[in-house]
């Protein structure tokens, strides 16, 4: 492991995972080596971990003076770690007890900071309390589980004072989303990995003072993600947005179903949130209870366009298009539910990505912008045009399904071998709705009140343009224009794509 020197002399080792922009993470425990974050449920795919062992744990060396252990004192080695990286300016990820040193670090370094992740965080140093309380509230969720009255009889103990080594192990699966035993693996090897003599010292009287810490991170103008768990007590996800709004530029998420260690519990949902929040090219908002990643072009006092793309696609397809439309637009494209880097909560159908669309819409305030849908997003964007006339000013659909019986029906469809950047669920939810179409959507096309664009693709898609013809038909203010690209229209003949935009209206 390579190894830089602290301020004192200590050498501390840290590992290195993946590539790209360096993301420094700091274990928890207190005093846990970093081996227990592995490679965050895969974030090394997306991002260079830097992950230190504190000192006097892992490959770390122990220090000679045990003062130097207190959390306050801690914020020199981060220090020394960005400055042996070489980085003027750090993408931070603290775990649990590490996020009171984040904290600390945050509000004596603001301009040292380009993003601050927290990950399931502790709150000492900002004075949230974590109670007696939070922990029974959180362990009845999990009372349905097999072992809940084992692990909540040792909790009592534990809260009464009695915390040794054999009660903490029984209490252990509160901590983990599933009890799995890639859980019970991790859970056994946290006595190993902590320094358990240190560990007094990291909280030692007088290490945190509040009040100087919330004044001073006021001023922390980088963006922050709070991350809570679901289940978890340490903090629970009221606690942890107590400490969001200590922050001026702070966004929250509370993964579904995860518990103190969201990246074993679900690897994937970790991974999308921390990549979004990392991306500066892509936001985030919550509609509808659903986050909903997106990106951004043009000036925000332009005339809006929205673009939805189509199914197991996500906002990146419209890359080329969204930026030549930047030019006179402000553009926005988001990933629908279960694609891309938006949340993927298992159900999918046409109506639910319809309530995205509303949504997002809403949620940005574009109310009268421009909908410009391919394929799947057209279709949500067809079916929101016909339940809210109005909220839609001009609106393309570009290959739309027509609201016909596929003939012949598709069959069950495989699922393709490796990584997808989509939830597989999507595919068959919507083959069964687009074999046994809603008759309404068929039938309410006439109740459409923006002007509509239908763009075919010709004698080479796979829809029959026909059926497109007869929907601008019935749209009582739909046009057709049909460009021989297949299916995939504006990536295919972009060009021609944007010339019949500009002709429906979009300079």
């Amino acid at each position: 492991m390579p190894i830089f020197h602290a301020y004192d002399g200590t050498e501390l080792a840290y590992r290195l995972l993946g590539k790209g922009t360096p993301l420094i993470c700091l274990p928890g425990g207190p005093m846990r080596a970093g081996a227990y974050l592995g490679d965050l449920g895969g974030l090394s795919a997306r991002r260079r971990l830097v992950v230190p062992d504190p000192r006097g744990t892992g490959d770390s060396a122990v220090p000679d003076d045990p003062s130097t252990y207190r959390c306050d004192r801690l914020v020199d080695d981060v220090e020394a770690l960005r400055e042996h990286l070489g980085e003027e300016r750090i993408d931070l990820l603290a775990h649990s007890a590490s996020a009171n040193l984040a904290a600390l670090f945050a509000a004596r370094h603001p301009e040292r900071l380009r993003t601050l992740t927290l990950v399931t965080p502790g709150t000492r140093a900002v004075g949230i309390d974590v109670t007696d309380q939070d922990w029974r509230e959180a362990s009845e969720l999990r009372r349905g589980e097999p072992w809940y009255a084992d692990a909540r009889a040792a909790l009592d103990d534990f809260l009464a004072g009695h915390a040794s080594d054999q009660v903490r192990a029984v209490v252990a699966p509160f901590a983990y989303g599933r009890w799995d035993e890639a859980a019970r693996t991790h859970a056994e090897a946290a006595p190993a990995q902590t320094n358990s003599s240190a560990a007094p010292f990291y909280y030692q009287d007088g290490v945190f003072d509040p009040a100087t810490t919330n004044a001073a991170l006021t001023a922390v103008t980088a963006p922050v993600l709070v991350l809570a768990g679901e289940y978890d007590a340490g903090p629970t996800p009221d606690r942890a947005a107590e400490l969001v709004a200590l922050f001026p530029n702070a966004e929250f998420v509370v993964q579904r179903g995860a518990a103190h260690f969201p990246w074993l519990d679900d690897p994937g949902a970790f991974v999308r949130t921390v990549e979004a929040f990392l991306d500066p090219e892509v936001l985030s908002v919550h509609a509808g209870g659903t986050r909903l990643a997106h990106r951004v072009w043009g000036d925000p006092s332009a005339p809006p366009v929205v673009l939805a793309h189509g199914r197991c696609d996500d906002s990146r397809t419209w890359t080329t298009i969204a930026e030549r439309l930047a030019a006179e637009h402000r553009v926005y494209a988001f990933d629908f539910r279960g694609h891309g880097l938006s949340d993927w909560p298992g159900r999918y159908s046409l109506e639910l990505f319809r309530d995205d669309l509303h949504a997002f819409l809403e949620a940005r305030n574009l109310a009268g912008a421009t909908v410009v849908g391919h394929s799947m997003g057209a279709a949500a964007a067809y079916l929101l045009a016909e339940r809210e006339p109005g909220l839609i000013g001009r609106l393309v659909l570009e290959e739309v399904p027509p609201p016909f019986p596929l003939d012949p029906p598709r069959g069950v469809a495989e699922r393709p071998d490796g990584e997808l950047d989509f939830d597989w669920p999507v595919v068959p939810s919507t083959d069964a709705q687009l074999n046994e179409p809603d008759p309404a959507g068929r039938e309410r096309l006439g109740e459409i009140v923006a002007p509509t664009l239908v763009i075919g693709g010709g004698p080479t898609s796979q829809i029959v343009q026909e059926r497109l013809v007869w929907m601008a038909g019935r749209i009582p203010d739909g046009r057709f224009v049909s460009i021989d690209a297949g299916h995939l229209v504006h990536t295919e003949r972009p060009d021609e794509f944007l010339a019949e935009l500009r002709k429906f209206g979009l300079s």
